[in-house]
């Protein structure tokens, strides 16, 4: 289990005029409260209608684009849930950013990968009035400098992490009903890419029977588990041939094949070029 240390990384009370950002995809969480006006966000495509009073949180990998309809003051934090000793080389991302393959290492788990649980965009505490306060207050806190108020910072925000664990874990311990839902398959294939990811761990991650879930996934997604996972390889691969100047050998290894015979024939299979072809054409069409 992914150690539990968090940490914020940019935070504001921020008023705005009507306004809007543009796509980017996020490395870390982001959760925001509309304390006034009206909000229309868009997450991973489906969208998103808050009022005065509500959060939304944004998980890592999530595609997002945010537009405040009306004045708004929408208090937010970017932070790390889990440890990585690389954090303070994180950042919240900017508008257009949405291809993060050079940061893969920086990219935060979500919590439906570690924990198995679906939080939704539209978050609803079982505490509203308490998790609102003790979020305004990580806000103030983070602008003071002192290492004591930091720490405080810490717990406050391990509070909320908790809260929202209480709230949402329940349905596993079996304290409240819940609709199978495959949201968190994209970002686990992700984050296990270079894994040798069988059906017995996929169907176990949904709590469901390798059968059950072979059949499910299929109806989602029109494609079988492993079918869709080489899909997601091979897009991989074709970023890192386009993108870096890793080596064939490096780039079977990082999305996951058994070898380098075994990454030629797929990818050759699955685009109609060699590993090699495909990276001469890209070079060619970026000049």
């Amino acid at each position: 289990m992914r150690p539990v240390v968090p940490y914020v990384r940019e935070s504001e009370f921020a008023l705005r005029k009507p306004w809007r950002f543009p796509e980017r995809r996020l490395l870390d969480y982001l959760l925001v409260y509309i304390q006034d006006g009206s909000c229309l966000f868009w997450v991973d495509h489906r969208e998103y209608r808050f009022q005065a009073g509500q959060f939304c949180l944004v998980q890592p990998g999530s595609l997002v684009v945010l537009e405040g309809l009306t004045d708004t003051n929408t208090p937010f934090i970017h932070f790390d849930i889990f440890y990585n000793t690389e954090r303070e080389r994180s950042f919240p991302t900017r508008a257009g950013q949405v291809d993060l393959t050079a940061y893969q290492e920086l990219l935060q788990p979500r919590l439906d990968d570690v924990y198995g649980i679906e939080v939704p965009v539209n978050i609803e505490p079982l505490q509203p009035t308490k998790f609102r306060e003790t979020f305004l207050q990580i806000i103030e806190l983070c602008l003071q400098q002192d290492p004591v108020l930091q720490l405080k910072n810490q717990v406050l925000v391990t509070e909320l992490i908790v809260s929202l664990l209480e709230t949402y874990y329940a349905p596993i311990r079996g304290t409240r009903q819940t609709v199978q839902t495959f949201d968190w398959i994209t970002s686990y294939f992700s984050l296990n890419l270079s894994e040798p990811l069988t059906l017995q761990d996929m169907a176990g991650r949904a709590n469901l029977s390798v059968s059950r879930f072979s059949a499910t996934f299929k109806k989602r997604y029109g494609m079988s588990p492993h079918q869709y996972l080489l899909h997601m390889r091979v897009n991989h691969a074709m970023e890192l041939l386009r993108n870096t100047e890793l080596n064939q050998e490096e780039i079977a290894s990082y999305c996951g094949f058994a070898d380098l015979h075994h990454f030629s024939k797929t990818f050759k299979k699955r685009s109609g070029y060699s590993p090699g072809q495909w990276k001469s054409s890209s070079s060619r069409q970026l000049t």
